[in-house]
Order: structure tokens, then sequence, then C-alpha cells
């Protein structure tokens, strides 16, 4: 940690001591080179090295200090290091810092599992934990097979569901997937996903034409994965019509409907779960990122009729990992869960998504390369036409920003979308202080 930034607090602006990537980051970087997949970080340009983290700040190993529109990949919707999320890990790590979770488990595990079924729409109050949110994919998948007794699983195009390889089969993006084809189960089918009114009903008839297709082949549909506003997609959000359809298509057959909610989940949209602005209660709901703002934890919710088709353990659960249940991730869920409960803080996730809104549009009336702004919340996506050569405007704003000591995401399947993302606690000064540097960024030529 930097020297001399113990003070922090999160809700301060931007300062900037050396180049960004200044010389340490940059070292850094050349020693990660060394030991890590070439895969994982792109080290051409250097990134930043983060050293500290509070609130809406993070403070890079050159001790500068960033306002993060991220939220750490949609995680710290509470602020980074939350200092009630810090405590409660702290004093669970004193006393039990891992448990035997599917033999002998953590008492803490059974308060955080009734919490999560106390804010789950409708029954869906039995739950499977896991650490990734692939992992909570993965084990949603496994349940609505292990109910239907059917493989096929129907998804969405620009979906992103994870890289675990039952995720990355339901995942769009064929950069992710081409590399492990030859591995990847072939039970997986596309339909559209509309993103206008008048696009409902095309893609509704494209999910029904491939649930038929699919009743005359070996893996007939089981499960209907979808996104309620798709994050890595782009932050594209559907009509909530096309979810109440979805419902309607599952109701009444062998199909589960799935809401895929790591991103949109916990408060980020403005609501525990984005499912409830169209007012569906689906058949699984999967939830992390935001879950503890901080460790790795993650769950699928189901109601008891759909999760008694799994078998009772007899001493060896076929779906079960070495950390299941960790006590310090639970404790931490409980507090993460708490502060956004006594800090109002789905109010002011719609607070924040307002503001961000009202500048975007203005851009958009401004800049003819901007897009109308559309999501949902603090999950806030401005569409950029790419620059003249072909190359992602988006991801040029990124990097512009960074050097005005600014964290942002550009997502869509061709990096084409600004993702606003912030932490939830981000202030108002932090929050306008950020968009002027983005609106100064597009205003100013390249």
């Amino acid at each position: 940690m930097p020297h001399g930034h113990s003070a922090l607090d999160g809700t301060g602006l931007p300062l900037l001591k050396t180049e960004v990537p200044g010389p340490r980051s940059r070292e850094l970087s050349i020693r990660l080179s060394r030991v890590e997949s070439r895969n994982i970080t792109r080290l051409d340009p250097p990134p930043i090295f983060w050293a500290e983290a509070r609130g809406a700040n993070v403070v890079d190993s050159d001790g500068n200090v960033y306002i993060d529109l991220s939220a750490g990949f949609g995680v710290a919707t509470a602020g980074h290091a939350n200092p009630d999320v810090t405590e409660a890990i702290a004093r669970q790590s004193r006393h039990l810092a891992h448990a035997l979770g599917d033999v002998y488990p953590a008492d803490v595990k059974v308060t955080l599992l009734e919490k999560l079924a106390d804010i789950a729409p409708g029954d869906l109050r039995v739950a499977i934990l896991g650490s990734a949110g692939a992992e909570a994919v993965e084990a949603a998948l496994k349940t609505a097979l292990m109910f239907t007794g059917r493989p096929g699983i129907l998804a969405f195009e620009h979906a992103y569901h994870g890289l675990t390889y039952g995720a990355l089969a339901a995942t769009w993006r064929n950069d992710f997937r081409e590399p492990f084809r030859a591995q990847l189960a072939p039970v997986v089918r596309f339909a559209p996903f509309p993103v206008t009114d008048d696009a409902v009903d095309s893609a509704i008839a494209a999910v029904r034409a491939e649930i038929d297709r699919a009743e005359k082949s070996e893996a007939p549909i089981g499960a209907i994965i979808v996104e309620p506003i798709q994050g890595r997609g782009g932050i594209r959000v559907p009509p909530p019509v096309f979810l109440q359809q979805l419902r309607a298509v599952c109701d009444g057959t062998r199909i589960l409907l799935i809401a895929d909610e790591i991103y949109t989940g916990i408060g980020r949209t403005g609501r525990w779960f984005a499912c409830e602005y169209a007012d569906i209660i689906p058949d699984l709901l999967t939830i992390g990122k935001g879950l503890t703002g901080s460790l790795p934890l993650s769950a699928v919710l189901g109601t008891p009729e759909i999760m008694r088709a799994w078998p009772a353990s007899t001493g060896e659960a076929i779906h079960t990992s070495t950390f299941l249940g960790n006590p310090v991730a639970c404790a931490a869920a409980l507090a993460q869960l708490a502060y956004i409960e006594n800090h109002n803080l789905l109010e002011r996730a719609v607070a924040i998504g307002a503001r961000i809104q009202d500048r975007a549009r203005a851009w958009h009336d401004r800049f003819p390369f901007v897009g109308p702004p559309r999501g949902a919340g603090a999950l806030q996506g401005v569409p950029l036409r790419p620059l003249k050569d072909g190359s992602s405007r988006a991801i040029a704003v990124c990097e512009r920003a960074l050097q005005a000591g600014i964290i942002l995401l550009a997502e869509g399947d061709t990096a084409e979308v600004l993702a606003l993302t912030p932490p939830v606690v981000i202030t108002d000064q932090q929050l306008d202080h950020a968009l002027d540097v983005v609106e100064n960024v597009l205003a100013s030529p390249r």
C-alpha cells in the first residue's frame, strides 16, 4: 500500500502524482509478465495496479487516486472496503475462517441463506452456494436438468454467463467460445434478444421455433437462461413484456426460466433484482458480484419444489466444493446486504441512474457519435460509434479518461458501449466530476 493514504475515505476527487501508468505500475507489469499466463492481463499498454480502494476511490501502486466508475466489475455496490463489511470480515476471520461446508457447516451460512430467502422474489428460498458467478450458472443448469430431465438449453444472442464450460456453452461471443468449441456440449441454442418493443414478437417466435426444433433432437429444451439486462453484452435492456412472455412460454411446460442476475442483482439496478421491473418470478435466479462487495461468493436460488429434484445427501454431495459456504464470505454478504438496506442504496441507485442518464442524453444531443443511454439504476451504458479507423471509440475514451483519474470500462461484443456502473455510495460531487471528465474526452478530437 502506498505510504500516506491511510486516511483515504473514498469520497475524494482524483489526485495524480505521476504519469499514468506510473513507474511502479510499469515495474509490476514486467514482473507479472514472467509469472502469469499472457492471456489473463493485458500488459501492452501496462495497466495501473491497484493498491488500495475505499468508497468510490482507488489508489494505484504509484499513489495516484482515481474515481472508479466500474465498481470493480460491479462488485463494490456498497463501496470498496465498506467499513461494515471489512469489520464483519475481520470479526469472522478471528473466530472461524473455514468450515466443512457440506459436512459440518458454519453457523453463519444458515443465517445468510435465511436472509437470501427473505429478499428473493416469490418462493425462491432454497439455495446452492458457490464462489464465482459462473459456478452459480453451472448449478442452475444442473438443477434444470435434474428437475426436467431435458438437457437442452436456450440462451440469447449477446449473452454472457461466464467462462466455465457449462456457462461458456450458453455465452454468445465467438471469441470466447471458438478456442474451446470442440469441448462444449452441443445442447445450447440461441435466440434473438430484443431491445425494442417491435422486436419482441419476432424474438418470442424464434424462441418457440427453437423449442420446437429441439423437441425433435436428443436435447429438448429444459432451461431458458436470460439476463434481465445484458451486462457484458452492452447494457442491453429488453422491454419488460419480453421477460413476461418468456415466463409465459415456460409456464405449464417442463422448461425452467433461469434469470442470470450475477451483474444486475443485489441492488445495482435500484431493485434487489432486475426481474422485479418486469414483475416476473423466475424458476431459478443466480447472484454473485455485489453479494459480498469483496470476497468470492455466489448462489442460485430456486423454489423448494424444484430444488427437491436434487437427492438428499448421504455424506457425498454430487454438487459441492471445498469452500462452499465459506464463513468469512457469508459474514461479508450479511454485512453488505444490511448496509444496502440500512443506507437506502436501492433508492440511491435509482438517483444515480437518473443523474447519469440526464448527462448522457445531453451527450447524445451534442455529439453525433453518441447513442442514447440505456440501463437501470447504477447500471448504465452509453453506446459510441467506432472511430474513423474502425477501432473502438469506447476503449479510446476509457484510456483517455484514465489519464485524468477516472476508471471505467467498455462493454459490448465489440467494446462499443461505455459502461457506467459506479459504487452506489459515490458522492454527487465525485459523479459529476467523473462525468465532466468523460464529456471533455468526448468533446476533444483524438
